[in-house]
């Protein structure tokens, strides 16, 4: 095995340790920005991926000229999947959505707890920019900076857009979230 090759089955190896590490985390995170959708969770996730094994090899080889490297690669997948996610949004065909549902496929709601339906429905309401921030701030616990970062946008944006996505959801949620936090 020459040089060459070896170096690039330890780089294909070292992104499918990443991969299998990071899908659980990046799919939840998925669920969350398409409010349950768990098809569509799934593409973003394999676009996602996708993406960062294009950049895998170029990033690991800091020595070679043009090379770059990306000193988190979970905060960039995430980084990735978000835009993955609003621009997915913006597509003409992302508002295509099947009619008819499959009855031995269908997500028996009552396997889920009570606060985490709610929570799903309350986000399925809020716009796409509104959801990818609450998500990255509150689910991902990322900082302002790192949120601002990755939607492409101001901090004081971030910030405005963080008030006003939690003002909407108190207001959709109202008194139900405190009845099931309660419990």
């Amino acid at each position: 095995m020459s040089r060459r090759s070896a170096v690039r089955q330890a780089e294909e190896d070292g992104f499918q340790e990443f991969a299998a590490a990071r899908y659980g985390h990046l799919y939840r995170s998925a669920c969350l920005l398409t409010s349950g959708d768990t098809h569509l969770a799934e593409d973003l996730v394999q676009e996602a991926l996708v993406r960062m094994y294009a950049v895998w090899s170029r990033t690991t080889w800091l020595g070679i000229a043009g090379g770059r490297r990306i000193a988190n690669p979970s905060a960039y997948a995430h980084s990735v999947l978000v835009r993955q996610f609003l621009t997915h949004r913006r597509r003409r065909s992302s508002t295509e959505r099947p009619i008819g549902e499959l009855p031995d496929l269908a997500a028996d709601p009552a396997d889920d707890s009570d606060l985490r339906v709610v929570l799903l429905r309350g986000l399925a309401q809020l716009s796409d920019r509104d959801r990818a921030v609450l998500v990255l701030r509150y689910w991902e616990d990322r900082s302002i900076e790192e949120t601002a970062e990755i939607m492409r946008a101001s901090s004081t944006s971030v910030r405005t857009r963080s008030y006003r996505a939690l003002g909407r959801m108190r207001a959709l949620l109202g008194d139900r979230l405190s009845e099931l936090v309660a419990r």
